[in-house]
């Protein structure tokens, strides 16, 4: 027995002793196109936005494991999306720090390259300052040389420009506001690295760096190109492919180092409707001063993804979910989580036209009268939504709904993406209509399959205003009415032929919290354009008025 307490004493120490894992995906969630850069002993993330509102998320960390959402640099776009373009915007940003200042350069394929700068990533960033005004300009990314002068490398959106797979680079004034010259191409990727893209530019050692995915999103590889000359011309090599039982793509990312001297990659995976999610990948220099990202196994010098790895900093991993930073309000939401697909509904300077967050918990979603072309909530505009956080997950909630009669108004829950599928309750005299709604398709403009469920009846609100008073009439106002309903999602992965796992979700609602009923049968959650499916809920109106009704959302609960 004596001998056996002394091997077990051992091994627990041994264990102790070892260094933590970390597995990947280290964020599963869609944060496409994820740069990064270290400052000090502190990381910071941001990543493409699209049309979503805010923009340009902030996320810190501090072992390049766990994240936190700090906020968000666009919190206006600097052209107002006056309806919902689904897939334009703010595409595949780079975060750069230099001469005590926070860099974020942004591609826009249908407008040009803009820039925002601050001092304190949490906020609050200066106003975009436009580089370029043109069409199919993307993915730019600055380097500021040693000798003062700088630098942007790009890329091009074929559907826009009508020519990719190229990287260009412009002359950049030092203060990164402007562009010194026209974009010159330096390096043609037609013959062995179609698609290239994505471009991050570096300087290590005297040599010129651009890291760039090729191959396309889901079935392409990393590389990276060499060159003396921060205009070429460029040496290649592919440093990361997936191999089969890894992960597919593996897409555009960033180099960072620690202070310690070790070296890391992030990048993102399509997963469908789960989105673009984040790995981290060991990354190491050869003495030919090429790098190699993830394991060789083969020694072939071309790495692989890794599922798992030692942690860089010997921290233990969480669940893949950055918390929002404790009590933060963003543009007057909650959080930083919660986007709508549209700037055209926000007020100057950014904060939220049509949502307020209760005291307590919870949101108020005001209703918006739709725009001339809106037909299905695809092209809703004030549709609060956030990212599907995990492969399994549920979310509960209370929706209260208080319209103004006459309106036409509704609101509701709904799971996003190039089809739908969720509840609605609408205003009726009889009652709030309960409903689950679906649209197969909906960017082609299909119509909704609406199910009816339950007629639920209004419950009315005293209002108490102050009784009549000398000359002073007494107000006159509609008695308020509400209904409630408690609705829940519940999502799970299936199993498809590939890496790529379907998201299956389930509706179920109550009226009173305890017994669920199933709305229909699971539906597949789909992407919506370039991002993964949303979850999340509105209110809206038909009517014109110069007030709105509203729906309240509380005892909201995202678990695993």
């Amino acid at each position: 027995m004596k001998r056996f307490l002394v091997i077990l004493a051992t091994t627990v120490c041994l264990q102790a002793a070892a260094q933590q894992r970390y597995t990947n995906p280290i964020l599963h969630q869609d944060w496409s196109d994820p740069d990064v850069c270290r400052v000090g002993d502190d990381y910071y993330m941001t990543a493409s936005s699209f049309n979503f509102i805010p923009g340009l998320p902030i996320l810190h960390s501090r072992d390049l494991v766990n994240w936190e959402i700090i906020g968000a640099a666009l919190e206006s776009y600097p052209s107002p999306m006056l309806t919902v373009e689904h897939g334009k915007g703010v595409w595949a940003p780079s975060i750069r720090y230099h001469d005590g200042w926070f860099y974020i350069y942004v591609g826009d394929p249908d407008r040009g390259i803009f820039m925002v700068r601050t001092q304190d990533p949490a906020g609050p960033w200066e106003a975009p300052v436009w580089l370029w005004h043109g069409k199919g300009f993307i993915d730019p990314c600055p380097l500021w040389d040693d000798d003062g002068k700088a630098y942007l490398s790009h890329a091009l959106a074929g559907s826009r420009a009508g020519l990719k797979s190229v990287v260009l680079v412009a002359p950049m004034s030092p203060d990164g506001t402007r562009l010194l010259g026209l974009s010159r191409i330096v390096f043609d990727g037609h013959a062995t690295q179609p698609t290239i893209e994505g471009t991050k530019f570096y300087k290590r050692d005297g040599w010129y760096y651009l890291f760039c995915p090729a191959g396309g999103v889901s079935t392409g590889w990393q590389t990276v190109l060499r060159s003396s000359s921060p205009l070429g011309p460029w040496e290649e090599k592919i440093v990361m492919a997936w191999a089969p039982g890894t992960i597919n793509g593996p897409h555009q990312g960033a180099w960072v180092d620690t202070p310690a001297g070790s070296h890391w990659f992030l990048h993102f995976q399509d997963k469908g409707a789960y989105g673009r999610i984040v790995h981290l990948q060991p990354m190491s220099w050869a003495e030919d001063g090429w790098p190699m990202i993830g394991e060789d196994p083969d020694g072939d010098g071309i790495g692989q993804p890794v599922r798992s790895w030692e942690s860089p900093f010997d921290t233990a991993q969480g669940d893949g979910v950055p918390s929002p930073a404790q009590g933060q309000i963003c543009a007057g939401l909650p959080s930083a989580v919660w986007q709508f697909p549209s700037s055209g509904y926000r007020l100057q300077g950014g904060s939220s036209l049509w949502a307020m967050p209760l005291e307590g918990d919870g949101m108020r979603l005001f209703s918006a009268q739709q725009h001339e072309g809106y037909r299905t909530l695809w092209h809703c505009q004030n549709l609060i939504q956030q990212k599907f956080p995990a492969e399994s997950f549920n979310v509960g909630a209370v929706i209260t709904f208080c319209p103004r009669e006459g309106l036409g108004e509704d609101c509701g829950f709904v799971v996003m993406g190039n089809s739908y599928a969720g509840f609605r309750m609408t205003d009726t005299p009889q009652g709030a209509r309960l409903e689950r709604i679906s649209c197969e398709k909906a960017a082609s403009d299909s119509t909704e399959t609406v199910q009816f469920l339950r007629l639920l009846d209004w419950e009315t609100v005293s209002v108490n205003y102050p009784a009549a008073s000398g000359n002073v009439p007494q107000a006159k106002y509609p008695r308020a009415r509400r209904a409630s309903v408690h609705v829940r999602l519940e999502v799970r992965p299936k199993a498809v032929e590939g890496n790529v796992p379907d998201a299956m979700c389930q509706l179920l609602w109550s009226t009173d919290g305890k017994r669920f009923v199933k709305a229909g049968k699971p539906f597949r959650a789909t992407p919506d354009m370039w991002t993964g499916a949303r979850f999340g809920f509105w209110c809206r109106r038909s009517g014109e008025s110069n007030d709105s009704g509203w729906a309240d959302v509380r005892a909201l609960s995202i678990d695993f």
